[in-house]
């Protein structure tokens, strides 16, 4: 495992922002890989090891300074339901060795890679699956192998329900290294509130307010993220987070279009240009230090916040 001080004195402000990737399933669907109607992109790694490894290329040679495995739908608590559960541990490894090749192979300075974790489960009603106690051992277990795996960091991705999120957190603090937490959030109509992103019924002020007071129980948790939040929604998240009293570094990777089970719809994408002139606003009202994308962004957005942010 490399060392990440310059990524963790990047965030903190010293030098310019932090550009990572963007979504990694999306691209997979944009490359013709057939998506699973129970873990989404959760097989790809086993079934389509190049893909993967050329998109991660494909991001690193756009700008991106962090990559995030294919993970998001790659626990047990995902594969299990869809009858992969033996396949945890071989997913996992190598996942985190795909984007370390793929460094290896486009990188021409100093790239991280996140460990993507994620409480997100289609069938999360499964009688199996659906309480925090077995979500916890499988999220657990899945830290533990990526961070076994060389994962420099473990990203906490789309933390959106009460009881849920709380288990991922601690999951991803467990393994000792750093953790970002993904807070995804969405405003159903024009003027509504904002709500957590499937759980119409979560306030997203009292949630993200009980999750930044969780995090800060532990120090290794560094960077809270709004991602997977469409783009209008953003500044209002954040205005949010900080309310809640987070006061350490924030960053964005938000997403567009929106999602179909199991495919992503490229509905209105927001274009390159667009995205930069949202993150400038961002960027000079949040003080955000970090920028990429979600599903729908690929390597055309990374290209153009690497261009504008840290060139």
């Amino acid at each position: 495992m490399t060392s990440i001080d310059w990524l963790h004195d990047r965030l903190a402000g010293h030098g310019p922002i932090v550009v990572i990737d963007g979504g990694m399933g999306t691209e997979l669907e944009r490359s013709g890989v057939a998506m699973d109607g129970d873990c989404w992109s959760g097989l790809a790694v086993l079934d389509f090891p190049d893909t993967v490894r050329k998109i991660h290329t494909n991001f690193i040679k756009a700008g991106a300074e962090v990559v995030i495995t294919n993970t998001f739908a790659s626990g047990r608590h995902v594969l299990g339901p869809a009858g992969k559960a033996e396949h945890v541990r071989e997913i996992n490894t190598q996942a985190v060795l795909l984007a370390r090749q793929a460094i290896e192979e486009a990188a021409t300075e100093p790239v991280a890679i996140a460990g993507s974790l994620c409480e997100w489960s289609y069938n999360q009603n499964d009688g199996e699956w659906s309480s925090p106690e077995a979500a916890g051992r499988a999220l657990r277990e899945q830290a533990s192998l990526l961070a076994e795996a060389g994962a420099d960091l473990i990203t906490v991705e789309m933390a959106q329900d009460t009881v849920l999120s709380p288990v991922a957190i601690d999951a991803a603090a467990e393994t000792g290294l750093p953790v970002w937490l993904g807070l995804s959030c969405r405003r159903r109509t024009t003027g509504a509130r904002l709500t957590s992103f499937d759980h119409p019924d979560i306030d997203f002020e009292p949630y993200a307010a009980a999750m930044t007071t969780h995090a800060a129980t532990h120090e290794n948790v560094t960077l809270i993220n709004v991602m997977h939040t469409p783009v209008p929604d953003v500044t209002d998240a954040m205005d949010i987070i900080r309310k809640s009293g987070w006061n350490g570094p924030i960053g964005v990777y938000p997403e567009s279009g929106f999602f179909k089970m199991p495919n992503w719809q490229f509905v209105d994408v927001i274009t390159p240009e667009d995205l930069v002139a949202a993150a400038r606003v961002w960027v000079d009202t949040h003080g955000v230090r970090l920028l990429g994308g979600c599903c729908g962004l690929g390597p055309s957005h990374i290209a153009a916040l690497r261009m504008a942010f840290n060139s």
